[in-house]
């Protein structure tokens, strides 16, 4: 019986052994499912991003003051007859040559 006792112990210890640390064990399990969290995460954050670049080209294709906006922002063009005036900052003021 003691025999007995000491062999399911030992088969005991071997399985806990590899329950825990051994391969697929519960470390494993543990870093795989941080590793799926950080994913779904990264996947929420892309959603997002992907959701607001779809409404800037639906607005794009539908919407004229998007264009004009961008052309006004990023190519620096005004409509016929507006006169453009740029404001500069202290920092900006050109320097007199002496």
């Amino acid at each position: 019986m003691r025999t007995l006792t000491l062999i399911l112990l030992a088969l005991l210890g071997a399985l806990q052994y590899h329950l825990w640390w051994g391969k697929n064990g519960l470390a494993e399990y543990n870093e795989a499912q941080a590793n799926v969290i950080r994913q779904m995460e990264d996947n929420e954050q892309l959603v997002a991003r992907n959701a607001l670049l779809y409404r800037e080209i639906d607005d794009l294709n539908t919407g004229f003051a998007a264009v004009e906006e961008m052309a006004r922002n990023d190519l620096g063009m005004i409509k016929p007859g507006e006169t453009f005036y740029r404001v500069l900052s202290p920092e900006e003021h050109p320097q007199p040559i002496r």
